[in-house]
């Protein structure tokens, strides 16, 4: 088991591809830090760990809120004293124009998307000896498409900051990396007002949670000790079509 004995913290690991990384995680041998918003979907899936004979929590938190984010670490150092794992999946959209977009909209994006990587590489790389952050982000950090310019920035953002942060980090203490996922078949991509209205059109290969989860767990494992500062993108060819 690639993560016995391991230690990880999962955002929006309530459902979609922060659920399914999240049960891999723990599926593997980790202990599982669950955040998410949802108190019953994270004890669904502290319960779906657990049946698989290792250990999870979840942590309520919003991400857009500082002292919850600290929190939530704390409460994972305290359960397991230690952090090896991050995985920052925990993701929120606007669908309006930017001449029409509400500044407190496009702050929240900012600080779900973004700062809470900031914010949570801070608070758990000081704890990290041989650790693994992974960061998810979207083919529209690439290429986009109207409406949703704040999500695509973030995640544009998110890269350069992975980029720039595996140069501050010694590889021994470690190594982070991102992984972009294309069209996956989430309620994010199916509530989106822009495919719903045929704007944006869903061509080609729809991911799967489970599909995501693997690269992201590679990512984080041993097998990939020489990959740092770079970004996977796991889309089924999505992006060449973009």
């Amino acid at each position: 088991m690639r993560f016995k004995d391991k230690v990880a913290i999962v955002t929006g690991a309530t459902s979609g591809i922060g659920r399914a990384t999240a049960v891999q995680l723990g599926r593997e041998g980790a202990s599982v830090a669950c955040i998410g918003r949802d108190q019953a979907d994270g004890d669904a899936v502290v319960a779906e760990i657990e049946a698989m004979g290792s250990n999870a929590i979840f942590v309520k938190t919003d991400l857009a809120d500082d002292t919850q984010l600290v929190a939530a670490v704390e409460q994972t150092l305290a359960a397991w004293q230690r952090v090896d794992v991050l995985i920052s999946d925990a993701g929120v959209m606007t669908f309006e124009p930017i001449l029409m977009l509400d500044p407190a909209d496009w702050d929240r994006v900012m600080h779900v998307n973004l700062r809470a990587l900031f914010r949570l590489c801070q608070l758990c790389l000081p704890h990290m000896k041989g650790g693994a952050i992974v960061a998810v982000s979207s083919v529209h950090a690439h290429q986009t498409t109207p409406n949703v310019v704040p999500y695509a920035a973030s995640k544009g953002a998110m890269e350069a900051f992975v980029r720039g942060l595996s140069l501050e980090i010694p590889h021994e203490q470690a190594r982070i990396n991102v992984v972009a996922p294309g069209a996956v078949d989430t309620p994010m991509l199916w509530d989106n007002p822009n495919v719903k209205s045929g704007t944006e059109t869903i061509t080609g290969q729809v991911g799967t949670p489970k599909n995501i989860a693997a690269a992201i767990c590679f990512l984080a494992s041993s097998e990939a000790a020489f990959i740092n500062g770079t970004t996977l993108v796991a889309d089924g060819g999505r992006l060449a079509q973009l």
